[in-house]
């Protein structure tokens, strides 16, 4: 009886081929099983990947310096305790939504490099940014917060820093213009300022007013371009 055999096809991967395939597909798999645990044990919480020289994806907790990069992971960007990030000379954002933090600033009555400082030091100005507790967008909205502002689609860069600057503008009415309690509220809660008469001793909200305190003076020396 002749034997039906199954013809080979061309361009099918081999055996030493699939196994190739299975590795480098492993590998990645443990590259970023290994970043994501170098991470959590740091207690960071943004994974930055990016294209090496030699065109090798890689991860990292240290935000790329001169190559693009994209966010894998984000919470609150500037309240990392021991970022290693050079807050006076990290790159400024001084374009990404212009017309709708001027025009929201405008409205609210706020600096708009203290809401630029504010979205960076939240999200780095991505606005699919979600954080582990739930907060969403460029402002990282929670959602109670988001429905109370009216805001109904929180990653709608336009609703997200209309309601987010509505809200510092309330915080700053509250705090009669003092931009450090209003990002200390922003950060831990109007409860917690209460509490404590002040900033709270969290070291995550010392660093995260001290880091927006930087970053609005920064952005203040371009008003040209906030106000454009």
């Amino acid at each position: 009886m002749k034997s039906l055999g199954v013809k080979k096809i061309s361009g099918w991967p081999n055996r030493q081929q699939k196994i190739s395939y299975y590795f480098y597909g492993y590998f990645i798999l443990l590259c970023l099983s290994l970043a994501l645990n170098q991470v959590s044990a740091k207690e960071t919480s943004t994974i930055y990947t990016y294209k090496s020289s030699s065109g090798v994806m890689s991860f990292s907790d240290i935000e790329p310096m001169e190559v693009e990069f994209t966010v894998y992971r984000m919470d609150c960007y500037a309240c990392e305790v021991d970022s290693l990030i050079d807050w006076r000379k990290a790159k400024l954002y001084l374009t990404p939504y212009q017309s709708e933090i001027n025009q929201s600033a405008l409205k609210y009555g706020i600096d708009p490099a203290y809401v630029r400082a504010v979205i960076h030091a939240e999200s780095h100005f991505n606005y699919q940014a979600i954080s582990k507790q739930g907060a969403q967008g460029l402002m990282q909205l929670m959602p109670a917060t988001a429905l109370e502002l009216g805001v109904k689609n929180s990653f709608s860069a336009q609703q997200n820093i209309i309601g987010g600057v509505k809200h510092l503008s309330r915080l700053l009415k509250k705090y009669n213009g003092d931009n450090k309690l209003a990002s200390a509220a922003y950060n831990a809660g109007e409860g917690a300022v209460k509490r404590y008469g002040g900033i709270p001793p969290y070291k995550e909200t010392q660093v995260y007013v001290e880091r927006v305190g930087i970053l609005h003076k920064r952005y203040g020396r371009f008003s040209y371009h906030n106000n454009q």
